[in-house]
């Protein structure tokens, strides 16, 4: 069984910052590409930014120059740094990591529970 625990959400004013983490455990064999999803409230869920095994990365338009992902493999973690946050980066982000449990078996994709970031004066 694979888990992912989110921790690092909260309140934050506008201009300010937070770092999300996301640590993966159980059984796992490797992990592919990690990341983060947000949904504010009466909208779809968006990818924010991903990483790959190898440290390639992605962003959504929305959040580059801003947000910064990282990884420790060692760590099966992810990080999201979040620096000059706004109100319309209010909303629940989720962290996912496409990993094997052991070798020759398919890769699944695994989600968080989830962390709520709001950013408000």
């Amino acid at each position: 069984q694979v888990q992912l625990v989110e921790s690092g959400g909260g309140l934050v004013q506008p201009g300010g910052s937070l770092r999300l983490s996301c640590a993966a455990s159980g059984s796992i064999s490797s992990i592919n590409a990690m990341g983060w999803y947000r949904q504010a409230p009466g909208k779809q869920r968006e990818l924010g930014a991903l990483i790959t095994s190898g440290g390639n990365t992605n962003y959504a338009d929305s959040v580059k120059g801003r947000f910064t992902i990282s990884r420790d493999n060692a760590k099966n973690t992810v990080y999201l740094q979040m620096n000059s946050l706004k109100p319309e980066d209010t909303a629940v982000y989720y962290c996912y990591a496409n990993i094997r449990t052991g070798w020759g078996r398919p890769e699944y994709t695994y989600w968080g529970q989830g962390t709520q970031v709001t950013v408000s004066s």
